[in-house]
């Protein structure tokens, strides 16, 4: 399966918060940002904000009322102050990081994360998508699966839906990334991708459900009067 983007996957990945310092210097020169040093970390915000600081290019202590280690005050040349204390939330976006938003405090951050999180069991992980993008002998070797019992080790199971030509495939040990697969199969994603092919199925059956398992999809259902999903290969025959 080539290296591409997975339609599949929706909002961002891996929303976490930083707490950032804006620091101003004596000489007017423009503000910069650095993120409190972590022996410093248990200091609550209002002793931070409008306090004197030293700075380097990694990180900022707070020097009064705290008492700092040679170690650390020596790689510090440059005095300043923090004007204000910004939690920077960031995510990836299709692998990429990006900077989302500035909140004001932890918990307005840890709200923001919460609602833009995509979390397990609260969004839907049911798929509606186009036959077009398996091919003509992969809905064959699908419809069959969902006239039989579908072998356990498959990790899915494909069923009919009454009174309609769609099929449906309930993904199982969703996600199917190395670390879930291990510890629930013993298996590698890249070993159950050859089972999978070994077992005679069409790889873009194959490339198909291993895109929406990975974006922890549950349900998956093809159905020819369902729409594309942009950036999912289509096949014409």
């Amino acid at each position: 399966m080539s290296q591409t983007l997975n339609p599949f996957i929706r909002g961002y990945q891996h929303l976490h918060f930083v707490r950032t310092l804006c620091i101003t210097h004596a000489d007017d020169s423009p503000p910069v940002w650095r993120p409190l040093h972590p022996s410093q970390a248990h200091l609550p915000d209002e002793q931070i904000a409008q306090f004197p600081c030293i700075l380097c290019n990694d990180f900022a202590l707070i020097t009064e009322g705290q008492e700092i280690l040679k170690e650390l005050e020596s790689q510090c040349q440059t005095d300043g102050v923090v004007r204000t204390v910004v939690y920077a939330i960031t995510g990836d976006d299709f692998d990429q990081p990006v900077h989302i938003a500035d909140t004001y405090s932890g918990k307005s951050a840890e709200e923001v994360i919460h609602r833009l999180n995509f979390e397990t069991g609260f969004y839907s992980r049911c798929w509606e998508i186009s036959t077009a993008h398996i091919t003509e002998e992969a809905s064959r070797y699908l419809a069959e699966l969902a006239d039989i019992a579908t072998p356990t080790a498959f990790q899915f199971i494909a069923f009919r839906i009454p009174c309609s030509p769609a099929i449906g495939v309930k993904l199982i040990a969703t996600p199917w990334t190395d670390e879930n697969l291990l510890q629930i199969e013993g298996i590698t994603a890249a070993q159950l991708r050859q089972q999978h092919l070994d077992k005679g199925m069409p790889e873009s059956l194959v490339d198909t459900l291993h895109l929406a398992a990975l974006a922890d999809i549950r349900i998956l259902i093809f159905d020819a009067d369902a729409p594309i999903l942009d950036g999912l290969p289509q096949y014409e025959e």
